[in-house]
């Protein structure tokens, strides 16, 4: 047989032995590599919640509160930009999905539609040039603001973008390893978190919006009056957190925010006076605004309100020039510690509300590894057992083919971190049926080169050489279908065709490259009269 150029045989080693070392980690524990020197390779392949067990969650973006706030945002533009112009108005608010007002002087009209104008410009969106809102009028002075379409679609996008961000953040502050969230739909986002058994931690965790801002209790207020609707102008009635602990059911608190949640930088639970807190830090930009509000507001209360809840109204009792404080109140440890991991991920831009949920536990998982190692094997078997009896010597050289094939699968999941799911069990079960399928070709091609009269050397010259272009088409086939798979499926779909995808790829190397080699060692040592065949 002719030998192949030297570089060829080096390169099928290096290939097959940087397989071999890439599944290592997979035969030690965590622990283990942990230990180990930082430049050998650690990564694992990452088994999927079906194998592992863990929580399942499916969250829906709840847009509603974005638009609301878009149009919150602009009544109070609109607020001071006509009492600027002194146009008088009434009913400003919003009604429904819009903005509306009405001119007490209906001559004024214009000079307001101009005013309005000047907060609706126009910005550069997905579809080119977009204004925030519609805006009609009638002769009567009545001026009504609709959010256009494609405001809405961008404020939808930029908000289910942000809450995926924060989720994953929130997940990783957890300290949760190989969690996967992902984006589904417009929207939705799913959460797999491996090895958490209990999806109610995940669901308290992502339940909370974790919005954070600072306000000046308005002491000259009454709560009374307030609860009975009657708040004065620029503030606003918030719920204590405190109130089933015996502390105050409202506070009273201007609307304006003097320090947001945006501006903090870090927030960790600590102890205070033997009790759990958070403390917290600001950048520059919160620090100085927090040290103006203190230094203005010496001995008046300020209140801290999550989630549109006073979770904490102190006396301010001297400066506080440093950035930083703490947020005392009814806090356990583990509650201390869940609201610095949501301050410190930051808050999510609308609410997200629990569409689906499932829990996988770990005797499920093990069963399925189980089930699906005893199917891999029995697959195995067979087709070395088939091989073995049929083609003999060739047969237990797409043996070992079939045996590297597997290995390089597994290989390249572990140096790529993918996740080993179920279906992508099923889908090496499939690779090991069909991972034979190119050797069969080429052996049969070689018979009927034999039959034809050619010499032994002449017959696997031509088989592998001219059954490549037959083993080509059939695994391109193959590649298109799972490429096509990963992109159009998800979740058990995509691990299905990961598995199958490399599995076309390592085949086209082991079943020609590699057995040829094997082939090339096999005649040079041998040089049969007539092939076993």
């Amino acid at each position: 047989m002719r030998r192949p150029l030297s570089w060829r045989p080096l390169a099928i080693l290096a290939v097959c032995l940087i397989g071999f070392l890439s599944i290592v980690p997979n035969m030690v524990s965590r622990a283990t590599l942990d230990a180990l020197p930082s430049w050998l390779p650690k990564n694992q392949i990452v088994l999927g919640l079906d194998l592992q067990g863990g929580s399942y969650l499916l969250l829906e973006v709840d847009l509603e509160p974005v638009y609301k706030e878009r149009l919150e945002t602009m009544v109070g533009d609109i607020r001071g930009a006509l009492r600027t112009a002194r146009i008088n108005y009434r009913g400003l608010g919003v009604q429904g999905d819009t903005v509306a007002l009405n001119l007490n002087d209906p001559a004024q009209l214009d000079q307001a539609l101009a005013e309005i104008e000047r907060l609706n410009p126009y910005s550069l969106g997905t579809s080119g040039r977009v204004r925030d809102f519609d805006v009609s009028s009638d002769p009567s002075g009545r001026i009504v603001l609709h959010l256009t379409e494609a405001k809405r679609t961008q404020l939808a996008q930029s908000a289910v973008s942000q809450s995926l961000e924060v989720v994953r953040r929130r997940i990783d502050e957890l300290g949760t390893r190989e969690a996967s969230i992902q984006r589904q739909g417009a929207d939705r986002i799913l959460v797999q978190v491996p090895g958490e058994r209990n999806p109610e931690n995940i669901k308290r965790l992502l339940g909370r919006t974790a919005r954070l801002t600072f306000h000046m209790v308005d002491l000259g207020a009454s709560v009374q009056e307030a609860l009975q609707g009657r708040i004065p102008p620029g503030d606003m009635l918030v719920e204590s957190a405190d109130k089933d602990r015996g502390g105050p059911s409202h506070y009273v608190v201007k609307r304006q925010v003097d320090v947001s949640g945006e501006n903090l930088i870090d927030a960790q639970p600590t102890f205070h006076d033997g009790q759990p807190v958070v403390s917290f830090r600001f950048d520059n930009a919160g620090a100085r605004k927090f040290a103006r509000i203190t230094q203005e507001n010496v001995g008046k209360p300020f209140a801290i309100v999550l989630d549109d809840k006073v979770i904490s109204a102190p006396r301010i009792n001297e400066p506080i020039l440093g950035g930083s404080g703490i947020i005392s109140g009814s806090f356990t440890v583990e509650s201390a510690n869940e609201l610095a991991v949501l301050l410190r991920a930051g808050a999510l831009p609308a609410p997200l509300k629990v569409v689906e949920e499932r829990s996988v536990g770990a005797e499920l998982g093990a069963d399925s590894i189980r089930d699906g190692t005893i199917a891999c094997i029995v697959a195995a078997a067979l087709v070395i057992t088939l091989m073995l009896i049929y083609y003999g010597i060739f047969g237990f050289i797409a043996d070992v083919a079939l045996v590297l094939n597997v290995v390089l699968i597994l290989g390249i999941m572990t140096l790529m971190g993918a996740t080993l799911t179920l279906p992508g069990i099923a889908g090496i079960v499939l690779t090991i049926g069909q991972a034979v399928d190119s050797n069969v070709l080429i052996y049969e091609r070689i018979r009927e080169e034999m039959k034809g009269g050619r010499t032994p050397l002449a017959a696997i010259n031509a088989g592998f050489g001219e059954a490549m272009r037959t083993i080509v088409d059939a695994n391109l086939t193959a590649l298109i279908a799972a490429l096509a798979l990963f992109q159009f499926g998800s979740g058990p779909v995509k691990g299905f065709a990961v598995t199958l995808g490399l599995g076309v790829i390592t085949n086209m190397f082991t079943a020609v490259y590699f057995s040829r080699f094997l082939v090339g060692i096999w005649y040079d040592r041998a040089r049969p009269a007539a092939l076993p065949l």
